[in-house]
């Protein structure tokens, strides 16, 4: 039986697009089911007086908001689906032009009217109460991606490459195994290097 794999993505962030990549790589070699939710930088960030994402224009805001609303209208398997489909067009091919939410939309399947959220407050309070869920899961001191299987929960793994087949599989034992210890904190390996999406 598919352990459940509950995981908070920004989806601006191009650690966590290869962070869910991993998730998705490990799933096809352990019995996981991702579970997908907003956790939105912006809304986690509101009320500081520096601006840690340097986004001062509120960018990080539209595709939080457009995934709250596909989770609202259509579940969070859609959410799934429509992550898949922009991070792939925005982090794998560099796309971010006024049509790439819409394209990606109809990517997932989903009605290309969801991207009227981008420009609505209508679905920040369901980003903000979906953020909260996911950094409540480990701490304020984090950011993107949360994952959380029962009642083990953890920030990340960050990472540059995504691992595949049985090393993703590893890579996820050893996390569990990591994370579940009482008492556990903070595991930091060497300086990140640029994100590696191949």
């Amino acid at each position: 039986m598919a352990e459940i794999a509950d995981i908070w993505f920004d989806a601006s962030c191009p650690y966590t697009w290869i962070t869910s990549r991993w998730l998705l790589e490990a799933a096809t070699v352990r019995p996981i089911e991702p579970r997908w939710h907003v956790l939105s930088l912006a809304a986690l960030n509101e009320g500081r007086d520096d601006d840690p994402e340097g986004d001062p224009e509120g960018y990080l805001w539209i595709p939080a908001r457009i995934c709250a609303a596909v989770a609202a209208k259509a579940g969070q398997e859609a959410l799934g689906r429509f992550y898949t489909a922009i991070g792939t067009r925005y982090h794998e091919r560099g796309e971010m032009e006024a049509r790439t939410f819409t394209d990606a939309l109809a990517d997932a399947g989903l009605p290309e009217g969801l991207v009227a959220a981008a420009e609505s407050a209508e679905y920040d309070d369901a980003v903000r109460a979906s953020t909260a869920e996911g950094i409540g899961k480990v701490g304020p001191h984090i950011g993107t991606p949360v994952i959380a299987v029962g009642e083990t929960a953890f920030f990340g793994p960050v990472m540059s490459r995504i691992p595949r087949g049985e090393d993703a599989g590893r890579l996820w034992d050893g996390t569990l195994l990591v994370a579940g210890v009482p008492g556990f904190h903070e595991l930091k390996g060497r300086p990140h290097d640029e994100p590696d999406f191949s």
